[in-house]
């Protein structure tokens, strides 16, 4: 019996002495903020559809798809526009429907091809287009865009941004006469802003009229709209 009341005690007083021993941990003093930085840059890198079509000149003179890829391809090579840039996206076609005819022939499907073209601006556009047949251009329409450095704008961006949640932190923490410490969890957000959006050109046949009564087309100087990287980190740091 008194070996379990001296167990016991023992029990108690290592408990008790754990409990005072936890107690009077003291707390860590954190603070924890947001830090967002954004970047607004040009794309060098715009991926561009252009799908061609065959079309009836005349009742039996049809304009065909190799004519008009010839007609492209001479004006993608007179624009300087490396081979690899240019390529073959899709191909299809339709049975044109002649209403007058009663047996089909080949002169009666019109094959459509989908060309890729990869510009580090559109300055060029306006001189490549107009050395197409208008009526064999169906559309024309930007697939895609980014930036051969985008890995290091997204870098940089959250690089500044967790500089302004540390910013945030000090100036935060001065107005209470406390002082930043250590860094103790850092955590990002995906807030890229980037999208792969795909807006419509004007209307090629008005574009290409326009051009042909202003004896050609000029190469445009005006830049492709800019897109933005933005990143956000969540910080939080100890106070001393």
């Amino acid at each position: 019996m008194k070996r379990l009341t001296v167990l016991l005690m023992a029990l108690t007083m290592t408990a008790t002495s754990f409990a005072q021993t936890t107690e009077t941990k003291p707390p860590v003093k954190k603070i924890e903020v947001n830090g967002s930085a954004e970047i607004e840059i040009t794309p060098d890198e715009i991926w561009l559809n252009i799908t061609l079509r065959e079309y009836m000149k005349n009742k039996t003179q049809k304009v065909a798809i190799t004519t008009l890829e010839s007609q492209l391809q001479k004006a993608v090579e007179a624009a300087g526009i490396a081979k690899e840039n240019f390529t073959i996206e899709n191909v299809f076609g339709y049975n044109y429907d002649q209403w007058w005819k009663k047996k089909k022939t080949a002169e009666d499907f019109m094959a459509r091809k989908q060309y890729r073209l990869k510009l580090n601006r559109l300055d060029k556009i306006n001189g490549i287009l107009a050395a197409v047949d208008e009526e064999g251009i169906e559309s024309v329409n930007i697939a895609s865009f980014s930036s051969s450095k985008m890995e290091e704008y997204r870098k940089q961006v959250k690089i500044n941004a967790l500089k302004a949640a540390k910013a945030k932190a000090e100036y935060l923490l001065s107005a209470i006469d406390e002082k930043i410490g250590n860094v103790i969890e850092i955590q990002e957000f995906n807030t890229d802003q980037y999208s792969d959006v795909r807006p419509e050109m004007a209307n090629m046949r008005a574009y290409k009229a326009s051009a042909d009564m202003a004896g050609g087309a000029p190469d445009s100087n005006i830049d492709f709209k800019t897109i933005k990287v933005r990143a956000e980190i969540k910080a939080v740091f100890g106070i001393k």
